[in-house]
């Protein structure tokens, strides 16, 4: 092993334990629409592909790291250690019609790690991001009288993670089967609280809180068919497990007056949450290894998931779960990738220029109607970064505008800007080294 192997072994195995720190402490969202359901749902792009529209399913590189199709693992290199890490920058403009807010936030995207384990099965390990909740917001008016006024703060935060182990194998040309096996877990809190100006008035709070904690399983396939020497193309597909959440969901119901709680119910629900099941599609094709194009289509079935919701009749409060609370999500993206000459002789040969859209409708209902859908413009460049061991580690460099758009007139219109930085390690750990 050489000494730039170790440096980069020991600086792994620091990010590798960190990083659940590091998600606590960051969060990636100010929007309000993550007041609704699992909060807003992470790209799962990691640093080679943000650039690129977040097209995955038939992207295949053994010097690339992508967990959306496990099936790809069989393509890593017999000589490589990868390990990639990413972080992004966000800037965001909230409007909703009368005022407009900014709001920057900061996060830690992924951390992932992939080998060779033996010729055609590679396998990988990480940890990514699954959803975001972050947000205040207050709406003020009076009692009919005029003689106080009335304030509705809507608060929450937390967000999911998921930790992954999986493995690709090519048994036969052109066939690779993958798989990611992982635990999904977390916390979502969100509070709503009504208050009165006037000191002999009661306030009502109420508190919405789940610890999560369950396994994932997703599954890919490739095919790649050599149609030249100089082209290639690359289908996939992809299927996530949908299934029942074991963690309890709790809510809070209580009167307060100066910041005494008066009176109050608490109600937990088993089994509250489901994950949808999830289908995956994408194409891609390469030429001379300096051009590719892909597309992907996604489809989340969460029409038919189960969440809780409150039920108030005259006689009592209940909180159970049911279904009719989400609509199916589907999601288009496309992209490119360009290399001047990966075999030049110069530094600029080897930059990677990339760019991409993606368009994708929600999953949640806000406030009984389909929820704002979303477009994505993004580029974004590779820079090879160089030593006397190895030309092959990336900096990803990348930048999305995305626009939330609502569906209806009164809803809120959200920009996004945002500045992705990822470094992917590709170093040769397992060569042998001979002495003549």
């Amino acid at each position: 092993m050489t000494r730039i192997s170790k440096q980069t072994l020991l600086l792994a195995w620091a990010l590798v334990a960190v990083p659940g720190a590091l998600f606590a402490q960051t969060n990636g969202s100010n929007s309000p629409y993550s007041r609704y359901g699992f909060g807003l749902l992470s790209d799962r792009a990691v640093g080679f592909n943000k650039g690129m529209g977040g097209v995955a399913y038939g992207m295949r590189n053994g010097r690339e790291l992508n967990p959306a199709n496990p099936a790809s693992y069989s393509s890593i290199d017999s000589l490589t250690f990868l390990f990639d890490i990413g972080m992004t920058f966000q800037n965001g403009n909230i409007d909703d019609g009368r005022a407009r807010t900014n709001a920057r936030n900061t996060s830690l995207d992924y951390v992932t790690a992939g080998f060779r384990l033996s010729p055609n099965l590679g396998m990988s390990l990480g940890l990514l991001p699954y959803s975001t909740i972050g947000y205040q917001m207050e709406t003020s008016g009076y009692l009919g009288d005029g003689s106080a006024t009335t304030t509705e703060t809507y608060m929450g935060d937390g967000g999911l993670h998921k930790l992954y182990l999986g493995a690709g194998w090519k048994p036969f040309h052109p066939v690779s089967l993958g798989f990611n096996v992982g635990m999904l877990w977390g916390n979502m809190n969100h509070i709503v609280q009504a208050e009165v100006s006037t000191t002999d008035a009661n306030s009502l709070r109420r508190q919405y809180d789940t610890d999560v904690l369950t396994y994932t399983a997703d599954f890919g396939v490739q095919m790649d068919f050599p149609i030249n020497k100089d082209n290639e193309l690359v289908v996939g597909l992809t299927y996530g497990l949908g299934h029942g959440i074991k963690s309890n969901a709790h809510f809070y119901n209580q009167i307060i007056n100066s910041g005494t709680i008066l009176a109050g119910d608490s109600i937990s629900t088993p089994d509250a949450f489901e994950l949808p099941h999830t289908f995956g599609a994408g194409l891609s094709w390469k030429y001379k290894d300096r051009l590719r194009l892909a597309a992907d289509y996604e489809f989340q079935k969460w029409g038919s998931v189960r969440s809780p919701q409150v039920v108030e009749s005259d006689a009592a409060i209940d909180y159970r779960p049911r279904t009719g609370m989400y609509k199916d999500a589907h999601r288009i993206a496309v992209g490119a990738d360009y290399v001047a000459n990966p075999n030049g002789a110069r530094w600029r040969h080897h930059i990677r220029y990339r760019a991409g859209f993606e368009y994708k409708t929600s999953y949640t209902l806000v406030d009984g109607h389909e929820g704002p859908y979303t477009y994505t413009v993004s580029a974004g460049v590779g820079l090879p970064i160089t030593n006397i061991y190895s030309n092959r580690s990336l900096l990803n460099l990348s930048v999305q505008y995305q626009r939330v758009k609502p569906r209806m007139a009164g809803m809120l219109t959200e920009n996004y800007l945002r500045f992705n930085i990822g470094i992917a390690f590709n170093e040769r750990w397992f060569m042998k080294w001979k002495v003549e």
